[in-house]
């Protein structure tokens, strides 16, 4: 079975081209070139990824209905970082190695093809060629993920929490809202898909918690560690904003055993599944050794 390099090597062409073709169905041309552009800007396609490896990994096609439910994932990490780049949030004049959305198309427009991105996210599950049961499935997960209980409850946590200090189970629930919980879906939205059962499905969003924890330890790390260059983002941020951070607050080395342990707790939990192959699933925490 690949790994999932392999898979990304084999997907990522044909996903990225279902993208562009389908955003070009945007009318106002404003908003059609500023959406575009953040989807279109690169990126590591994590999260499309691991639904795609729910499919292949159970034996089902990755065919356009794959496609279209990982679009909206990425629809919706797509507005959340140019949300999150904006002056009033983190601030940011640089993702993935080019200008952030406001800085080329302007703030109020940047606003707006952020909340273009998050509506277009759903009007893609609501038109899935798939049972109707499956569609108000995604359509609630996708929400509870993205939403004050999810991903946008971690992003007013992570702002709150600045300027103090958090505990380490306080930073955990942070990143587990504002990173975790769309890394999570991905698996989630795959088991729908795929029609798992409650056993297997526990069991790949418990590996996709782990993996999202050890995302968000590595991203920490390497802000300390590497260059604006490599991350296609600046560097050396958090400190300077008093930000909660697992190398600031267990210590360099402390957040590299925590991110050892937390790949093995994502190991574990993908251990339990026991009717399909983990074998791509587990190449996924290769990630971490690059």
């Amino acid at each position: 079975m690949a790994d999932f390099k392999q898979l990304a090597a084999r997907e990522l062409p044909q996903f990225d081209a279902y993208l562009k073709r389908e955003l070009a169905k945007i009318q106002e041309p404003t908003l059609q070139k500023s959406m575009t552009y953040s989807v279109m800007a690169g990126g590591k396609r994590l999260r499309p990824l691991l639904l795609f490896a729910v499919l292949e990994s159970t034996g089902q096609s990755i065919d356009e209905t794959a496609f279209r439910a990982a679009g909206a994932l990425e629809l919706i990490h797509s507005y959340s970082l140019i949300h999150d780049d904006l002056p009033a949030m983190d601030n940011d004049d640089l993702r993935r190695g080019q200008p952030t959305n406001h800085k080329v198309f302007g703030e109020a427009e940047a606003i707006l093809a952020g909340d273009g991105l998050l509506t277009l996210a759903f009007e893609w599950l609501a038109t899935l060629n798939v049972t109707a049961e499956q569609r108000i499935e995604l359509v609630r997960l996708l929400a509870q993920a993205a939403g004050a209980n999810g991903m946008v409850a971690g992003q007013i946590e992570d702002i709150e929490g600045e300027h103090k200090t958090l505990t380490l189970a306080q930073l955990q629930q942070v990143h587990h809202l504002k990173t975790g919980c769309l890394i999570e879906v991905a698996v989630a939205m795959g088991a729908v898909l795929a029609q798992l059962g409650e056993v297997e499905t526990t069991a790949l969003r418990g590996f996709a918690q782990q993996f999202g924890l050890a995302f968000q330890i590595q991203d920490d790390i390497l802000d300390v560690t590497s260059t604006t260059a490599e991350m296609g983002k600046a560097v050396h941020k958090d400190a300077a904003e008093q930000k909660n951070t697992f190398p600031i607050l267990l210590g360099m080395s402390g957040a590299q055993e925590a991110l050892h342990t937390t790949c093995q707790q994502a190991q574990q939990q993908l251990a339990q599944v026991t009717t399909f192959d983990r074998t791509l699933l587990n190449s996924f925490l290769d990630y971490f050794n690059e």
